[in-house]
C-alpha cells in the first residue's frame, strides 16, 4: 500500500537545512489527539521556544488503513498540534496547505511512523530565514546601531533612600533586537498575591523593559497578562497586572500610543491545567511583551 504523509508547508519545497531544527510528538494508532505524555513534551517545547520560527508541520501515518483514511488522519494530527501552537510560537504567514500521498522512509517500528515533526528556526538563524529556505529577500533589513545596556540600575525611593536592581542584559538584548511576532516571558516578574502589585524585589524587570523601550522609539509592544491554576479569572487579574506594567512605563515617560495590554487569564497555559508542579505553574503564572513593531 502507498504510505501516506500530509503536511502543512509554509512555502513549496522546503527543504531540511543544517540551520533547520526538528522536534516530533507521536499519536497512538489511528489517533489525532496527543496522549498526557506527548502534549507534556509538546507544551514543554513550546515553553522552550517561544523566540523560535516555525517554518513547517508535517504529519505522517503509518501504512495501516485506506489511502483516504489516511490522509484525513494526518490531517487532523498536524490541525491539532498546528491549534496548540498557533499563538504561541511564532509561524511563517505565507503558509499553504497542501494534502497528497507520497513515500516515505518508514521504520519498521510503526509507532515511529505515526508522528508530527514541526521544522523551525532558533532567534540566532531567523535574520538568515530567506536564505536558509533559498529564498531572495524581499527587503533589507534595518541596520540597527549596537547598544550596551548596564547589569545593573540605581533607583532613588520617595523617602530618600536609594534601590539596586540586579539588570538581565542578555533579555534586554533579546528584547531590543526582536522581530515583530516575536514573544518574550519577563521572566521573574512576580506580584503580590491575588493583587496587581509588583513585588519589590523583581521591579528590576521593569526596568529591563523601560531601557529597552526608550533605546528603541521605534518599538511597538502589546503586554500579555497569563494566570497559572483556575480555569477562570475571576478578578480579571491578568488583564490589571498586564496594565500595571503598560502604567509603569507610561509614568515613566513612554508614550502609550506605543503600547497595549490585554489579559488571557488562563486561556493560553504553557502547561495543562491543573498543573502538576510548581515549574509549570509559574511558568503559566507570567507576563509576556509581544512585539508589533520595531
Amino acid at each position: 500500500m502507498k504510505k501516506f504523509f500530509i503536511y502543512i508547508l509554509f512555502l513549496v519545497n522546503i527543504y531540511l537545512a543544517n540551520a533547520q531544527e526538528q522536534f516530533s510528538v507521536y499519536f497512538d494508532s489511528n489517533k489525532y489527539e496527543l496522549s498526557v505524555s506527548e502534549n507534556k513534551e509538546l507544551q514543554t517545547w513550546i515553553s522552550q521556544n517561544p523566540t523560535s520560527k516555525i517554518l513547517a508541520i508535517n504529519g505522517y501515518t503509518d501504512e495501516d488503513g485506506t489511502n483516504q483514511h489516511n490522509d484525513s488522519l494526518a490531517l487532523k494530527r498536524v490541525e491539532k498540534v498546528y491549534q496548540n501552537i498557533k499563538s504561541k510560537v511564532k509561524i511563517r504567514e505565507d503558509f499553504k496547505t497542501r494534502s497528497f500521498g507520497e513515500n516515505f522512509q518508514q521504520s519498521k517500528n510503526k509507532a515511529e511512523n505515526r508522528k508530527v515533526t514541526i521544522y523551525y528556526l532558533l532567534q540566532k538563524d531567523i535574520i538568515h530565514e530567506d536564505e536558509i529556505l533559498g529564498l531572495k529577500s524581499k527587503k533589507i533589513a534595518k541596520t540597527k546601531k549596537p547598544i550596551v545596556f548596564p547589569d545593573k540600575v540605581v533607583i532613588d525611593n520617595f523617602n530618600g533612600t536609594k534601590s539596586e536592581y540586579k539588570l538581565d542584559v542578555k533579555f534586554m538584548e533579546e528584547l531590543c533586537y526582536a522581530e515583530p511576532g516575536t514573544k518574550l516571558k519577563l521572566n521573574n516578574l512576580n506580584f503580590i498575591l491575588n493583587t496587581f502589585a509588583v513585588t519589590n524585589d523583581s521591579r528590576g524587570k521593569l526596568y529591563e523593559l523601560l531601557l529597552v523601550m526608550q533605546q528603541r522609539p521605534e518599538m511597538v509592544i502589546s503586554i500579555h497578562g497569563h494566570l497559572c491554576c483556575v480555569s477562570v479569572d475571576r478578578k480579571d487579574l491578568s488583564t490589571q497586572r498586564a496594565k500595571a506594567v503598560k502604567q509603569f512605563l507610561e509614568l515613566n515617560g513612554i508614550e502609550k500610543t506605543r503600547m497595549s495590554f490585554k489579559g488571557f487569564g488562563s486561556s493560553m497555559p504553557l502547561f495543562v491545567l491543573p498543573e502538576k508542579t510548581e515549574e509549570e505553574r509559574a511558568a503559566n503564572r507570567r507576563v509576556e511583551i509581544e512585539v508589533i513593531e520595531n
